[in-house]
């Protein structure tokens, strides 16, 4: 009887997504209050713009927990598209499928960071399905970034573990790595965010590696070794101290792991770090704070700057001062870099990808696509979706736009997470899901 009721919920919410859908390209841009929202309000071509002055105050709403309840996929029940593309089940059956990376020659690597796995598919181009899977590597610490070294003729697969950084000897073509790993950074911060994504510079001359905090906003941090002034002389802008050290933020190494630097502080936790083709910029989808009420602190994607603070734990979004943080780096204020694009709050982006591909229509090229894993500090449910972010010559706008959705079924039942996103050599959008474990195929018919 549940699984029929929900089999039902699903069709009727597609029906109603989908001719929504239709008008999408009238609708206007979302903003404010309006643009919070929750996953009621979601459905394919729906714009959001949350800027800074749109925060409400600290405590305006109640900290609520409300995670989600994972039920299995209703038969019927499909992720929901804008007119004109089509989605596919590329895969099933993995074991929490998370980061996707695409090798030069096509092939698919996928995450299976609780099983300590990397998984390889084989599909041609245009292919809906698999020709072929096998198991890369295993025995790994919570993997979670992939990256392939040099880009256009790899000779390593890095891994990030989430206490080091290895790599795989590799040749194009391999679906199995050839001998084992070799750990390249032995040491980074273990416990509290537990993913490691791993992005090359453009000119591969650094490797760069994103550490999220240990906590939610640095409680018990304490003081600093040697007082405030002197920790600051001797450490990057925003640098924390104690268990954060080195955490909430970008590392940089060469690509033998030595030459370490801080190379961006004050990013609670960046789960995916892409490189940006067309800039070369280094990108964040990253996960604020919780505590703070329904609409508090805006998860965001953003350009990373060398050298730059981002705000965390004292501040948010620019001079937003954290209550539970007050007074504590007042030196700070006025240093902070605001990200690019802000997210629904605890909408828990996982998942970044640019697309390059020649299958989606032309306005599509350049424009982001974010994976997000869903809300549990919300009182209404959101994120469990993916998002265009609109670029416009390279540069955001800020404004973002639901792409797929459809994985909630009601207010405490969600069939689907999505976690990675990646651009196939044929153009195709894949995306993760870790919930029911499958891999979903995005096409513009």
């Amino acid at each position: 009887m549940q699984y029929r009721a929900l089999v039902a919920v699903a069709a009727a919410a597609m029906l109603l997504a989908a001719a929504s859908a239709q008008t999408a390209a009238e609708q206007p841009v979302l903003k404010g209050k309006d643009a919070f929202g929750s996953w009621r309000d979601d459905k394919p071509g729906t714009i959001r713009l949350i800027r800074p002055e749109d925060l409400p105050p600290p405590g305006a709403t109640r900290s609520a927990s409300n995670g989600s309840r994972i039920v299995k996929r209703p038969t019927e029940a499909l992720p929901l598209v804008p007119p004109g593309f089509k989605i596919e089940l590329f895969a099933q059956g993995l074991s929490g499928p998370r980061t996707i990376r695409i090798a030069p020659n096509g092939d698919i690597f996928v995450v299976e960071s609780e099983v300590g796995r990397i998984r390889v598919f084989r599909a041609g181009d245009g292919a809906a399905k698999p020709s072929e899977q096998t198991i890369f590597a295993a025995d790994l610490n919570y993997p979670f970034g992939l990256a392939f070294f040099p880009a256009d003729d790899p000779k390593w697969l890095y891994v990030g573990n989430t206490d080091s950084v290895v790599r795989f000897a590799y040749h194009t073509g391999d679906v199995k790595a050839s001998g084992a790993a070799e750990t390249i950074v032995p040491n980074l911060p273990e416990g509290g965010h537990a993913t490691r994504d791993i992005a090359f510079t453009r000119d591969g001359s650094r490797m760069l590696v994103s550490v999220g905090s240990g906590s939610n906003v640095g409680e018990g941090v304490g003081r600093p070794p040697g007082g405030l002034e002197a920790w600051s002389r001797q450490h990057a802008l925003g640098a924390a101290w104690g268990y954060e050290t080195d955490r909430a933020g970008v590392l940089s190494f060469d690509p033998n792991g030595k030459q370490k630097a801080v190379f961006a502080t004050g990013i609670r936790n960046c789960v995916a770090l892409v490189i940006q083709p067309q800039s070369g910029e280094p990108w964040c989808a990253t996960n604020e704070r919780d505590g703070l009420g329904d609409d508090l602190v805006p998860d965001y994607v953003t350009r990373v700057r060398e050298g730059a603070f981002y705000g965390w734990p004292w501040f948010y979004l620019g001079a937003h001062e954290d209550p539970r943080q007050a007074g504590q780096r007042p030196d700070l204020k006025d240093k902070i870099t605001v990200p690019d694009v802000l997210l629904q709050s605890h909408s828990a982006p996982l998942g970044l990808a640019f697309y390059e591909g020649g299958n989606f229509p032309a306005e599509y090229r350049g424009d982001g696509f974010v994976a997000s894993h869903g809300s549990w500090n919300r009182a209404k449910r959101t994120g469990y979706k993916v998002v265009r972010i609109r670029m416009k010559d390279g540069v955001p706008t800020g404004e973002y736009q639901d792409f797929v959705t459809g994985f909630v079924l009601d207010d405490r039942d969600v069939w689907g997470r999505p976690v990675g996103v990646a651009v196939a050599h044929d153009g195709a959008l894949l995306i993760s899901e870790d919930a029911n474990g499958t891999i979903w195929r995005v096409t513009h018919e």
